[in-house]
């Protein structure tokens, strides 16, 4: 009877083990990053006049080249197809994005530009991660580095005395840092985090430029918001305010040793909660086995 009673307990033990098992794994999957998001969308109301077939196959042409590129490249250019059916365009990823994301998050591009931007001869689809730009040969558009895309402003404010002082020396800051490096930028100032990039194959001195405009317009429109985000046609701005500091999580550089040896320990704890949830259920089940064997000693 006892040996009984024993079994059922720990039957019944077992969904709750496994459950604290899987509450050990489950954080770590939802700390998945969101690069895929969608931000904005341009996409142009002049729609393909020829072929549209032919303009689908130019176009899935162009996604898988810079797809295949982005898992080494965070900026390629490239032009597929005909006179009659040509495709120019672009794509960047983040500079503090791993080749993987990057790679995850220009994956996601195809099928939001087929379901955006359907047929449309120009189209700019940014996400948190990365974006593309493209047009046909038949719509060449004027592009200007300083032109406004699009902008986000944090609807809460800071009532925080010297708050837009810190805020502008951080934007002094990254204005400096795209320009001595190589158009990336993240910077931790005191509360302030503000991230900066320029396009690829843009000038130092142009880059500079380009972020120290969107840096004015971020001033202009977002005031004292607590974060902000702002696009221009060549390069993007983004700032946030953590008056209870700036969490760990976002401090991380952009090496990709750092980004790697993150990756590593999140593979090694998903892996060893995975191993210890298969350890303990076949504890468990000897356990119960073991239990089972003794009721019959018992009955016998």
């Amino acid at each position: 009877m006892g040996s009984t009673l024993k079994s059922i307990s720990l039957n019944s033990q077992t969904p709750t083990l496994l459950a604290l098992s899987l509450i050990i794994i489950l954080p770590i999957a939802e700390t998945t990053s969101d690069y895929s998001t969608l931000v904005y969308k341009n996409c142009t109301s002049k729609l393909v006049t020829g072929s549209t077939k032919s303009h689908s196959e130019s176009l899935h042409s162009f996604f898988e080249d810079l797809i295949s590129k982005s898992s080494r490249e965070k900026f390629y250019k490239t032009t597929v197809g005909d006179d009659n059916n040509g495709i120019s365009g672009l794509f960047q990823c983040r500079g503090d994005l791993s080749n993987n994301d990057c790679y995850k998050c220009m994956a996601s591009l195809p099928e939001m530009s087929h379901t955006k931007c359907h047929k449309a001869v120009s189209a700019r689809i940014q996400l948190h991660g990365c974006y593309v730009h493209y047009e046909t040969d038949e719509f060449i558009e004027e592009r200007s580095n300083f032109n406004l895309l699009h902008k986000i402003c944090d609807e809460k404010k800071a009532a925080v005395l010297g708050f837009e002082e810190v805020r502008d020396a951080a934007f002094a800051a990254v204005e400096s840092g795209v320009t001595d490096g190589d158009g990336y930028c993240k910077e931790n100032y005191e509360l302030m985090q503000v991230i900066a990039q320029c396009e690829g194959g843009l000038g130092a001195c142009d880059c500079g430029e380009c972020v120290r405009v969107a840096a004015e317009v971020a001033q202009e429109e977002c005031g004292t918001s607590f974060s902000g985000q702002i696009y221009l046609d060549s390069c993007f701005i983004s700032y946030g305010y953590y008056p209870d500091g700036i969490p760990d999580n976002l401090k991380k550089g952009r090496e990709g040793s750092k980004n790697n040896n993150n990756t590593g320990k999140l593979v090694a704890i998903v892996v060893g909660g995975g191993a210890a949830l298969f350890i303990g259920y076949a504890f468990f089940m000897a356990l119960n086995r073991l239990g089972k064997k003794e009721d019959g000693m018992y009955k016998s």
